[in-house]
């Protein structure tokens, strides 16, 4: 009878035991999840106060006014000005029928704009007019370096990412779906750059960037793709006067790209283009076909000039770009007549990457030193040429340079060369030093 008492207390103290043990092992994971409720609380929905529909800037004024500045302050945006801008690129001008401030195939608006800031990056929902926080983390360096490292995109007060649906618009435009997300992409751009100089605020629009980083960064689903950025900010001065080599400009310059139509290196033509521009030079792309050429990392440019009609004459710099895709320009008559004209007319002729092949096969490199990506070495030197491998060099108005690295080093001796030029008064045939 002792020994059964004994048995029961015995089993009465192991059940509390292992109720206990449950009950206080059970516990800590709910705590752990009370304690992190706080951080989910901290991304929110921001609702923005009404749109301003009247401004001191006209229309005409924010148009002519309208520049691509790469430079900005560092000074944040408020949400106040950042809705001003989400609403002019994608708000509700017409409340009954739902229609928008930029104009949409159809009514079925497949743009969304993803805001990245300082706090955070947001989703703008044009039927609230308001932001919904999808994080807390200022994320401007990571999309700066899915954008080829382009620092102004980390400088911005704002990068407002446009992305856009092919499939919202392909069940009733089939083949022309992709066309007519493009063209309303372009409609917000501009809107929201032409309502950022209406703000006092400068902008640039981005297209060199790694879709899929971008996508990644900005944590898109499969059915968006980012298709442009728009970086806002306050200008570095008043009169943001663009980059300058020594108190100089090359202004009234101009400089065409030969660019292959297909897989181009991004960063050989945008960056070697964003200098040139910043130093005051006109620029221009020109190819096999008019339209958009994309590059070998996403990046899209657009060809205005047929390679057949290319005037020489009309150009003060020549430069060819590189990428897989300069290939097809190693036996093109019409690139070689081109490099030949320019070199004949003393041109600044440029090329980089594998493109000074370009140069060597269209006989203008004979006793020069050039360089080049150190794949085509010897046909540099069976074209005459005294290869060096050095990452930039320059003989006289001919300007090599060896790939990506290199770039802003090329453009930077391109804008030098032209400036000599400019400030000596006249082409001149003489090898400059």
């Amino acid at each position: 009878m002792v020994r059964s008492r004994v048995s029961v207390m015995h089993c009465r103290r192991f059940l509390v035991c292992c109720f206990l043990t449950v009950f206080f092992v059970a516990i800590p994971p709910v705590l752990c999840q009370a304690q992190r409720r706080p951080r989910t609380a901290e991304l929110k929905i921001i609702q923005l106060p009404a749109p301003k529909l009247s401004g001191s800037v006209s229309l005409e004024e924010a148009i002519n006014n309208r520049r691509s500045i790469r430079q900005f302050a560092a000074k944040p945006l408020s949400f106040v000005q950042i809705g001003q801008l989400a609403w002019a690129g994608q708000g509700i001008t017409d409340k009954q029928r739902g229609f928008r401030a930029a104009p949409s195939a159809g009514a079925l608006y497949p743009i969304e704009l993803h805001i990245i800031a300082p706090e955070g990056m947001f989703i703008y929902r044009p039927s609230e007019h308001s932001l919904e926080q999808v994080s807390s983390s200022d994320l401007r360096k990571k999309l700066s370096s899915a954008s080829l490292g382009q620092q102004w995109v980390a400088d911005a007060g704002c990068g407002i990412v446009i992305t856009g649906s092919v499939r919202k618009l392909a069940a009733k435009y089939g083949s022309k779906a992709t066309k007519f997300m493009l063209l309303e992409a372009g409609h917000v751009a501009e809107n929201i750059q032409l309502q950022a100089v209406a703000m006092g605020l400068v902008a640039v629009p981005v297209g060199a960037f790694d879709t899929r980083n971008v996508s990644k960064v900005c944590e898109l689903s499969g059915e968006l793709e980012p298709l442009l950025i728009v970086c806002v900010g306050y200008p570095l001065s008043t009169s943001q006067p663009g980059a300058q080599q020594n108190g100089s400009t090359a202004a009234g310059k101009k400089a065409v790209f030969v660019v292959p139509s297909a897989e181009f290196r991004d960063e050989e033509l945008f960056e070697t283009q964003r200098i040139l521009t910043e130093a005051g030079i006109e620029t221009a792309i020109a190819s096999t076909k008019i339209g958009p050429l994309r590059g070998m990392l996403g990046g899209i440019a657009a060809s205005e000039i047929a390679l057949e009609n290319l005037r020489v004459s009309d150009y003060d710099a020549v430069i060819f770009v590189g990428g897989t895709g300069a290939v097809q320009y190693f036996t093109n008559h019409t690139a070689q007549d081109i490099a030949r004209e320019a070199a004949s007319e003393h041109k600044v002729l440029a090329a980089i990457s594998i493109a000074p092949t370009i140069l060597a096969n269209a006989g203008v490199l004979n006793n020069t030193k050039a360089t080049a990506f150190i794949t085509q070495r010897n046909a540099i030197q069976k074209g005459g040429a005294k290869y060096t491998g050095r990452p930039i060099e320059r003989d006289g108005l001919i300007i090599t340079a060896s790939g990506p690295a290199a770039s802003a080093t090329f453009a930077r001796t391109i804008v030098a060369t032209l400036l000599q030029q400019q400030q000596s008064g006249r082409e001149s045939p003489q090898r400059l030093p």
